[in-house]
């Protein structure tokens, strides 16, 4: 029996080491809260990278009665971040690395009448627990369920990585599907079984009985029904029960589907047979005011977005996501990318934190047909790819998933400036690469390009793309520039990347950076700290941007039209084009009902010239679908449309910028051709990551001709306000004014 247990805690950040038995404050100290719950939905999404990281505490009262003559109690918990200690009438119970899986504490011997636990949660910063440096909040807290799990003496194993004590296993034969079932038991006498029972929705399809001490039975489904992703993803039920005789002891109930895969180098994505294009999102799972502490209608919600931008896939980043959100995608037909947070850093202590939570992903995810692939690592290079230690962790976790799970494949996403011909790229079967050229330096054109090389080098290693991307807040721009954060510019990017990589059929998955905005506290751009704004959705999931509906327009088969620019009213010059999205093979666009003609598009995208003068109203028809929008001409620009940067900032007019020489307006590669511009990068990058664990050492990097060809095409100003997203403390408008005037003393070549 299971029973969930998120009323009535008690928390605190202020209290000492729990001991002797003991609260560590007086009841009346503590505030009272409901799981799941984090202490940083505020904090951590401001700005400044100075949310509160430390031990915090949460307690609740237990009693006997709760766990009803129960031979075996354990509480669970679904989500702890990152380190949590749980102890029950000031024993310890449990300790546990790892903030993204379920662990669990059997807590029968603890037990009294009335019962104090007491959970130390703690997302300080060490060098051990992964993640530690990454370009996301690392929210502290009980932020999923916690349950109370009632099981007689012999029960289904409770103790194994969080896992559910039981593994479906089906394989494709033909049209038949055979299915493996291992079952998991702990304190068994000898005496019970196991009757497995196999359900097509109602209809028992097969039955099986064994003993328990063995577990195993095999199953053949005649003409399976397949999982089929989107199209069909259909699941069968296995209903498992332990018996001693007649009498139930324990039970499980387990979905899973029938399908086979593989991913091929020319082809891409094979499900069943037949090519799938894998074209989808990343999803990071926070939220506005809330942090980490989601609700089943937050998950739902995500999925039910996701599905209406017409992916097919989504990469779960960079942790494990709760259980009910992968069990929507088995529902809803998703192919999933499941990760371990072991990112942007490799820790020489870390090594046991990143096998352990790998096997608690592979545990606790088995089961889930919408899964295909486990990730590896993200981006874990960003200070070398030759370290020994990490390429053995690598190896190691690669074989490890290969050992317990012989149906899937494994994969990595890869930073952008690692060396195509390092040993890590040929570790995993398969390998993605995060790119932002067009964002971070470089354009737009040169991604395509990029995977038609590495294709080239490597025609027999399947390659994607697992993360690009840009941001846009509400700021417009009718000549959108890179860099400018305008909705229209990353309108104008994801076309351009939209037409590179969909086309190319080689590309096993896509994945864009990200489906919504979240948070990183570290960062200070846009005109809005506290976030990464890269989202296809803002943070709250009020409005889809435009570039939303440039995948809709690739991806849904739901008939729509959509006017870009909705936000962006006030225009100043007369004529100005206007973007349409739809699926369907015509657009026409009426100005105060007057047509301003019918277009046609192999890419869904749909371009006008639209006289401007005093107020126009829109209207885009495509089949049966409509959309409306309005501009209005005005003789100034709208300055509410241009972002305004917040806080501690450098504005342009602050610049000065003598002709002939250097000044942060240049671009970074321009400045370190020079021996004394490269020694003043040194100097100031030394000094913002002294006394700090950053992603890269400064004079490794300068050394690094790859990280150093993706960064050089950033402006100086744009590389610098980047600083605290790589770790290091962000510089003041002080410091890079100084920086500008030593600057300024540089010679143009």
């Amino acid at each position: 029996m299971k029973f969930n247990w998120n009323d009535a805690w008690l928390f605190t950040k202020d209290a000492n080491q729990v001991s002797s038995g003991h609260l560590p404050l007086n009841v009346s100290e503590w505030e009272s809260v409901t799981l799941p719950h984090t202490w940083n939905a505020k904090d951590g999404q401001d700005g400044g990278n100075d949310y509160y990281r430390g031990t915090c505490y949460y307690t609740k009262k237990m009693t006997l009665a709760e766990c009803k003559g129960a031979e075996q109690v354990y509480l669970e918990f679904e989500g702890a971040n990152s380190s949590a200690d749980v102890y029950v009438n000031g024993t310890l119970a449990v300790h546990h690395d790892g903030g993204y899986s379920t662990f669990r504490a059997n807590i029968t011997e603890l037990l009294k009448e009335e019962n104090e636990v007491v959970v130390a949660v703690d997302n300080a910063p060490n060098d051990r627990v992964y993640p530690q440096m990454a370009d996301f909040t690392f929210y502290g807290g009980i932020y999923r369920d916690v349950n109370i799990i009632c099981v007689p003496k012999a029960h289904f194993d409770l103790d194994f990585f969080g896992g559910p004590g039981i593994q479906v296993t089906p394989v494709m034969d033909g049209k038949n599907a055979k299915v493996s079932v291992i079952g998991y038991f702990s304190g068994l006498s000898g005496n019970e079984t196991v009757k497995y029972v196999m359900k097509e929705k109602d209809t028992v399809v097969c039955e099986n009985e064994c003993s328990a001490q063995d577990g195993k039975a095999d199953f053949v489904i005649e003409n399976a029904h397949l999982w089929n992703g989107r199209k069909d993803p259909f699941l069968y039920t296995l209903e498992a029960t332990l018996l001693d005789g007649e009498k139930e002891l324990d039970s499980r109930v387990v979905r899973f589907g029938c399908r086979s895969f593989s991913i091929d180098p020319e082809r891409g994505f094979i499900l069943n047979g037949e090519e799938y294009p894998l074209r989808g999102v990343s999803r990071h799972q926070d939220r506005k005011d809330i942090g980490n502490a989601l609700l089943p209608e937050h998950h739902k919600e995500d999925a039910e977005l996701i599905y209406e931008v017409g992916a097919t896939t989504i990469r779960l980043a960079h942790y494990q996501h709760a259980q009910y959100f992968y069990d929507l995608c088995d529902e809803m037909g998703f192919v999933l990318w499941a990760e371990i947070p072991y990112i942007s850093q490799h820790m020489p202590n870390g090594r046991e934190n990143t096998i352990s939570q790998m096997k608690e992903l592979l545990a606790q995810n088995y089961n889930h047909p919408s899964i295909f692939v486990w990730g590896l690592s993200n981006e874990i290079t960003m200070k070398g790819a030759d370290d020994p230690d990490l390429l053995e962790n690598h190896r190691i976790l690669n074989d490890l998933c290969h050992e317990w799970d012989k149906t899937r494949l494994t994969t990595m996403a890869i930073v952008s400036m690692c060396p195509i011909d390092s040993a890590y790229v040929q570790i995993p079967d398969t390998v993605s690469w995060n790119h932002y050229f067009g964002w971070y330096g470089g354009d737009t054109s040169m991604n395509g390009p990029w995977m038609d090389k590495f294709h080239a080098a490597y025609p027999n290693l399947p390659v994607g793309m697992s993360e690009y991307g840009c941001e846009a807040l509400n700021w417009h721009n009718s000549n959108p520039e890179q860099g400018d954060y305008s909705e229209e510019y990353q309108a104008f990017y994801h076309e351009e990347l939209i037409k590179q990589l969909f086309t190319r059929k080689y590309i096993w998955a896509t994945h864009v950076w990200n489906m919504f905005d979240f948070a990183a506290d570290s960062r200070a751009e846009g005109g809005e700290d506290g976030m990464n704004h890269k989202g296809l959705m803002n943070f709250d999931r009020t409005y889809k941007k435009d570039s939303f509906y440039a995948y809709k327009a690739w991806l849904s088969d739901e008939p729509f039209v959509h006017i870009c620019g909705k936000r962006y009213v006030d225009r100043v010059e007369d004529v100005t084009k206007v973007t349409v999205y739809s699926n369907q093979p015509e657009v026409e666009l009426f100005a105060n009902g007057k047509s301003l003609g019918k277009q046609t598009s192999d890419v869904h995208f749909f371009y006008f010239d639209v006289p401007n003068a005093g107020e126009t109203e829109l209207m885009a028809k495509a089949g049966a679908c409509e959309d409306t929008s309005k501009i209005v001409k005005v003789e100034q620009f709208n300055d509410a449309y241009r972002m305004v940067e917040t806080g501690d900032v450098l504005n342009w007019f602050e610049i000065t910028a003598p002709d002939g020489y250097f000044s942060i307006n240049d671009k970074a590669s321009d400045i370190l051709a020079t021996t004394k511009g490269k020694l003043l990068f040194i100097g100031l990058m030394k000094k913002a990551m002294k006394g700090r664990k950053t992603m890269a050492d400064p004079t490794q990097m300068m050394g690094n001709k790859d990280m150093m060809g993706f960064l050089g095409g950033f402006t100086v100003k744009r590389l610098l306000s980047m600083m605290g997203a790589m770790g290091a403390r962000p510089l003041t408008k002080e410091e890079m004014l100084k920086f500008n005037q030593k600057l300024n003393k540089i010679k143009k070549k």
